[in-house]
């Protein structure tokens, strides 16, 4: 009598996929399921009624969660995992943050919800974690990686870049061009990458004496409205102090483009700028932004290719290792030693 291991080893899969092919439940690429079932008419093999019943459901969904659905900096992530999951007829599952509590309280439930929902496994893109919310649920939950988030616990099911290098490379954009007089803005104090980036930052200054003070040391919170604000708050403290802005995110940097035209100040003639991300907003600003280059579409692939593996045994590549990459435009010119335009700014509200 033949069995779905006869079927397995002729078509060359494992059980497993020989078993979700056979079924319909469950992501196994196109031309792995016509082979099984060639194989299987071929040889003849019928599933048991009774064990068809018994057997339980398999999920062909992957969860993602984001802190946003309308943030820039995630949609790349977003279309990456839907491109990887569409390849092998799998659905997506999304959550955002939403709902009562702190952006870390928004995060916990939205992960809740989606292992509450019928997901094999979930990506998940959640700053305001802290490092032992991320060690429980990978205790807690196998089939969960973690996209821009240092590796910590299982370094397999993490995948992001060195953040501390990009911001050592924004700080190098800048003292390349002669500026020694740099204020920074950054994103959300809670945030790991938002950390290492000004940790990366300021030590590539300091190790060409070049110290930030406390006066030209903004937050955003990585959000338009923040970098905003805190490019106001530090015109009104630096006036004809700085030459310069490193922003922790695109986002941050346009708003601070923006922000520095209203007091009539040119970029990059009267101050450069800045950003990280390498967003599609970078190339859309006037003029283009100079930034760091977070390969984000790269490591959401990789991300869901890890899960396919682990959840449906398949054996897509996947790597860990990704680099960020310092993407020169137009926001970055040679320091100008003349403030007379930059004392202008004191007066603008």
């Amino acid at each position: 009598m033949t069995t779905i291991k006869d079927v397995a080893r002729d078509a060359g899969v494992g059980v497993g996929t020989a078993s979700r092919a056979l079924s319909g439940q469950g992501s196994v690429a196109p031309a792995t399921r016509r082979r099984v079932e060639q194989v299987a008419q071929a040889l003849g093999f019928r599933p048991r009624q009774g064990a068809r019943r018994r057997r339980a459901p398999t999920h062909d969904a992957i969860g993602v969660y984001v802190p946003s659905f309308t943030a820039n900096f995630y949609a790349p992530l977003m279309q990456s995992v839907q491109a990887e999951l569409h390849a092998v007829g799998g659905h997506l599952i999304a959550a955002c943050g939403t709902g009562a509590g702190d952006e870390r309280q928004q995060a916990l439930q939205g992960i809740a919800f989606l292992l509450s929902r019928p997901c094999a496994g979930a990506v998940v893109a959640a700053p305001a974690l802290r490092d032992e919310d991320v060690l429980d649920l990978q205790a807690r939950h196998v089939n969960l990686v973690f996209v821009n988030r240092s590796r910590i616990g299982d370094a397999r099911r993490c995948f992001a870049i060195d953040h501390e290098l990009g911001g050592r490379l924004a700080a190098r954009a800048l003292l390349e061009r002669g500026h020694r007089r740099i204020a920074c803005i950054a994103g959300a104090p809670h945030a790991p990458d938002n950390a290492l980036r000004m940790a990366g930052f300021h030590a590539e200054l300091a190790a060409h004496r070049v110290p930030v003070p406390d006066d030209l040391r903004a937050v955003g919170h990585f959000t338009f409205e923040g970098g905003h604000a805190a490019t106001r708050e530090l015109l009104q403290r630096g006036s004809g102090r700085f030459t310069a802005i490193f922003c922790a995110n695109d986002a941050m940097a346009v708003a601070a483009i923006a922000r520095l035209a209203r007091a009539n100040l040119r970029v990059p003639h009267d101050v450069s700028v800045v950003g990280f991300d390498d967003s599609d907003l970078a190339t859309y600003t006037s003029p283009q932004l100079t930034t760091v280059r977070i390969p984000m579409e790269h490591m959401a692939a990789n991300a869901s290719r890890y899960l396919l593996n682990a959840c449906f045994g398949m054996a897509h590549p996947v790597i860990h290792d990704f680099q960020p990459i310092l993407m020169r435009r137009q926001s970055v010119g040679v320091a100008c030693n003349n403030s007379s335009r930059q004392n202008d700014c004191s007066a603008v509200t």
